[in-house]
């Protein structure tokens, strides 16, 4: 594999009131091509800061990274913009859909907000919703779902540009253990077959098991952990 991401001497901070709160210290390390990585950590030590920098949403206060040898850190707005919309799919604990609308507009919408039309989009949405094992909900509202439904389309919508990037936060949080079991096999499923790149921010320490890797992050810092690699 080869790096896709390269973390180089990266630091984090925000300013407060009292102090100058470092979340980030001198971070350097790789994501390979293909690799299914896990970020593990108490609550409160960045790793949500660190999945939003490598998903252009934040910038270091100091240091480069950069995602197949471009520079995120210098990239323009409208640059960045483009990156998330081309490169990434994003799948949050709290999914961060639409009620109102159906599964199947709910994966289509980013496109439909970036101008494609309805007919080029749809049937890609409902092939991906078909993937995910919703090919009979695909008009249900996202209201009427269950929890592990709803995660499953928001994986669908990630997966709607072909990402070369899946950046998951705390994707099974939410979620009882066997529909938990069910997305973490989905995830890995479609590393494996799509070869699709995935980070997982967790708290889930099965679930990092899974992973082809795993790093902690505490203190600002991070380490390799060495899990008992579970059945994939």
């Amino acid at each position: 594999m080869t790096a896709l991401y390269e973390f180089c001497n990266v630091s984090r901070s925000f300013q407060t009131p009292n102090e100058n709160l470092e979340i980030l210290r001198d971070l350097s390390f790789r994501v390979e091509n293909g690799e299914a990585l896990a970020i593990v950590g108490a609550s409160g030590s960045g790793k949500s800061t660190l999945l939003h920098l490598m998903g252009a949403l934040d910038s270091p206060t100091s240091g480069d990274i950069f995602f197949d040898g471009a520079n995120l850190a210098q990239m323009s707005p409208s640059e960045r913009a483009h990156f998330r919309n081309s490169e990434l799919g994003f799948v949050f604990q709290f999914h961060h859909l639409l009620p109102e609308f159906s599964a199947e507009e709910n994966v289509a919408m980013p496109r439909l907000i970036a101008g494609k039309p309805l007919g080029e989009v749809l049937p890609k949405a409902r092939d991906l919703l078909e993937r995910v094992g919703l090919s009979g909900r695909m008009q249900v509202k996202i209201s009427t779902l269950s929890g592990g439904e709803r995660q499953r389309v928001a994986i669908a919508r990630a997966l709607l540009v072909e990402p070369r990037v899946v950046l998951a936060d705390e994707p099974t949080g939410n979620l009882d253990a066997s529909t938990g079991t069910q997305i973490e096999d989905l995830l890995l499923e479609l590393n494996r077959e799509m070869g699709t790149t995935l980070v997982i921010v967790t708290h889930n320490l099965q679930l990092a098991a899974r992973m082809d890797r795993c790093l902690e992050l505490g203190g600002g810092f991070l380490t390799q952990l060495h899990l008992e690699r579970a059945p994939a």
